[in-house]
């Protein structure tokens, strides 16, 4: 008895998953995120030998939870929107309410696509239909879905860009065949319902791809719409725009960057921006920066840009933060 009180919860749930039929265990499995998946196998092919007083006291345990559990969740639920329709009115009650099951029960097949390889979810779903790809890809972490983007053909992309820009969110139907789509791929499991899409996605999905890329989707959705092109790139924030910094938050971005990483950004920079940056930096850091970008040899653009995104991801999470504020943004894109 005294071992199964040391034993983990992620133990007792590998013995009761081992406990259960193959179909059942695998139903089980298909409800939790790829992550929890990965380590709940892993202590599964960790087990050994399993006593029969172990699996009895974990069996027992489970059916007194789940007792207890049945009996608190009997119609939580409608309980919950009952209190928040008279509190909120019934409109914002439902939305409000989406969400909160959204969050309690994060079971995406998405987990798992934020945890692949782009090269493999563009394996998956690269031959969907557009809309589609352009609807799984708001779903995802901005930095996997620009990652994905960029293995996509430049007519593909461009196009599914496009889509992401006009993206109002997701109807029933299409819901439905979206979540039939990802089943196929993930088991069934099914895609939260999206308030996510339109001009500012498409911004922050394209300002973490490579200037290349970045520019040749611009042009393509200027060419289809130029009021929702200039929308994109109002959105934007671009490495040059930190001149519009003020001092005090390009300090606050200096204590967060790695000095050797701004040297390689700042090649590729305006020379009032480099200046910015070393009149806010002590006389001997500033001397020190200018000194390795004056000695270094030729650095490859593809490097620069590297830095500034890496940068500008530093940027905008002390901007989201409240940390710093963001200057400007009227810039024209050239």
């Amino acid at each position: 008895m005294a071992s199964n009180a040391n034993m983990t919860h992620l133990r007792r749930s590998a013995i009761l998953l081992l406990a259960l039929d193959d179909e059942s265990a695998a139903m089980v499995l298909r409800q939790l995120p790829a992550r929890e998946v990965q380590e709940v196998s892993q202590e599964m092919a960790r087990l050994d030998n399993v006593s029969h007083e172990d699996m009895h006291q974990v069996m027992d345990e489970f059916q007194d939870e789940a007792e207890q559990y049945a009996a608190l969740n009997l119609n939580s639920t409608e309980h919950i929107r009952a209190v928040l329709e008279k509190a909120l009115g019934t409109e914002r009650a439902a939305s409000l309410l989406i969400d909160i099951m959204d969050n309690n029960g994060a079971n995406s097949g998405i987990d798992a696509l934020n945890l692949m390889e782009a090269a493999t979810v563009s394996e998956m779903i690269r031959e969907e239909h557009p809309q589609i790809i352009a609807t799984i890809l708001v779903h995802l972490e901005r930095r996997q879905a620009a990652d994905v983007l960029a293995t996509f053909e430049e007519k593909l992309r461009n196009d599914v860009v496009l889509r992401i820009a006009t993206f109002s969110g997701v109807q029933p139907a299409a819901l439905q065949e979206l979540t039939e789509v990802l089943g196929n791929m993930l088991n069934g499991q099914n895609l939260r319902r999206s308030k996510m899409g339109g001009v500012h996605t498409a911004a922050e999905i394209l300002n973490l791809m490579n200037s290349a890329l970045e520019e040749a989707a611009i042009e393509s959705v200027r060419a289809h719409n130029k009021d929702l092109a200039q929308s994109i790139i109002d959105e934007m924030f671009l490495f040059d725009n930190l001149i519009e910094m003020d001092d005090l938050g390009i300090q606050r971005l200096l204590k967060e960057i790695d000095t050797n990483s701004l040297r390689f950004a700042l090649k590729g920079a305006p020379e009032a921006l480099r200046d910015k940056f070393l009149k806010n930096m002590s006389t001997r850091a500033a001397d020190l920066l200018r000194e390795e970008m004056e000695g270094s040899g030729p650095v490859r653009m593809s490097q620069v840009e590297k830095e500034q995104k890496a940068i500008l991801l530093v940027v905008r999470k002390l901007a989201n933060d409240g940390e710093i504020v963001l200057g400007g943004g009227d810039d024209a894109y050239v």
